[in-house]
């Protein structure tokens, strides 16, 4: 069921206590194929969805003989309309010449297929986005599998709630036509469009090798889903890497988005062009952190807590069955980098569901019944 954080375009949560702190240079376009300059050779375009999050934006980066166009929009025939009216009348007599796409999120790569067919152009994805998007651009079966059902039993999920979130991915209205082909992205890889150089900085977290764009000589960063100014995008544990540690990654990510300098203008693919990138990334910092001690203080309260248990007192106004499995993934990742660091165990109970105490109440756990698992360690964090 990895499926669902491209399913969902992207599981992003309101997050706006940066807000205060960043600059906003820019007024956004209107999301019909209006075009906003950011400098010369870079143009922001935005593209509706019919969703709450009801943009995204994408970027056109001028070369010498054409645009690379970065990230899509959703699969919708309204997003279809305005990328023809962009080649029209938005790029000065040249052609789109290819798509490069930051993650395989389907509001990021839905059109990427049908781009690539009707201009004729390549495709460019780092290996891991590309074929996860491969895997996840896939019809559904119509009943969980197995993975999936012990994913939910070890998380404490009644199995009618399980098969509601599988049921809100079936009815899923933007499956996107598969890419049969990309060219792929390497961390810090030199692209040369027109007279600039951006780098390939590769993060992780949010999706497996998520690609920002970084020109080093004017300080712009095209950033996708790694930094958006009021938005913490997703980060989840799913059942097809239920050991996975994203958090850690998400922070390790963060911590090189650290590095760039700080008056970086930031381009993300959702809300406003922003500049702040220091306090942005110590933002998020703090989201999560306070999410950690959110959680550490309810298993203080509720020793041997279920991850439903947790998820419930961490996410309060969850309104759909796909926001519960966004929340519930979210869950897993915070209570997964506690354990990962010592500071929560698990065990396995009779019934097969992982419960949780504080690490210095394992002897209590213990007695308890069920086998408290140590804590992973493989000389680098896998996942």
């Amino acid at each position: 069921m990895e499926e669902a954080a491209a399913r969902s375009t992207s599981g992003l949560t309101h997050n706006g206590r940066a807000a205060a702190q960043l600059e906003y240079p820019f007024e956004p376009p209107a999301s019909d194929g209006s075009r906003v300059e950011i400098a010369p050779g870079i143009a922001w375009i935005r593209m509706p969805m019919p969703i709450p999050l009801d943009h995204i934006n994408v970027y056109l980066l001028r070369d010498d003989d054409g645009w690379i166009v970065v990230d899509t929009g959703l699969h919708t025939d309204a997003a279809k309309a305005i990328w023809e009216r962009v080649a029209a009348e938005q790029l000065e007599g040249l052609p789109i010449k290819a798509v490069l796409c930051t993650h395989f999120h389907y509001d990021h790569a839905g059109l990427a297929g049908w781009l690539v067919e009707r201009f004729d152009v390549p495709l460019y994805m780092t290996f891991g986005e590309y074929y996860m998007m491969r895997m996840t651009y896939q019809p559904l079966p119509q009943q969980p599998g197995p993975a999936q059902a012990r994913f939910l039993q070890r998380a404490g999920v009644p199995v009618e709630t399980g098969h509601a979130m599988h049921e809100a991915l079936l009815r899923d209205p933007f499956m996107p036509k598969e890419v049969p082909a990309f060219t792929r992205l390497h961390d810090g890889q030199v692209l040369h469009i027109g007279a600039r150089r951006w780098r390939v900085v590769v993060g992780s977290g949010h999706s497996p090798e998520h690609a920002c764009l970084y020109c080093e000589d004017e300080a712009i960063l095209i950033s996708g889903d790694q930094l958006l100014p009021g938005i913490s995008s997703n980060v989840q544990v799913t059942p097809a890497e239920p050991e996975a540690d994203p958090l850690q990654n998400w922070f390790d990510s963060l911590d090189r988005l650290a590095t760039l300098a700080p008056h970086t203008l930031v381009l993300p693919s959702h809300q406003r062009v922003f500049r702040g990138v220091h306090a942005r990334v110590q933002s998020l910092r703090d989201h999560h952190d306070g999410q950690l001690e959110q959680l550490t203080a309810f298993i203080a309260r509720q020793p041997g807590c279920t991850t439903l248990e947790a998820m419930e007192a961490l996410f309060r106004n969850l309104r759909s069955a796909m926001d519960r499995f966004l929340a519930l993934g979210e869950t897993i990742a915070h209570l997964s980098w506690l354990r990962f660091n010592g500071r929560v165990t698990r065990r396995l109970d009779a019934e097969g569901v992982y419960r949780f105490d504080l690490a210095d109440a394992a002897d209590v756990a213990r007695s308890g019944g069920g086998a408290v698992e140590q804590t992973k360690n493989m000389g680098t964090r896998c996942g």
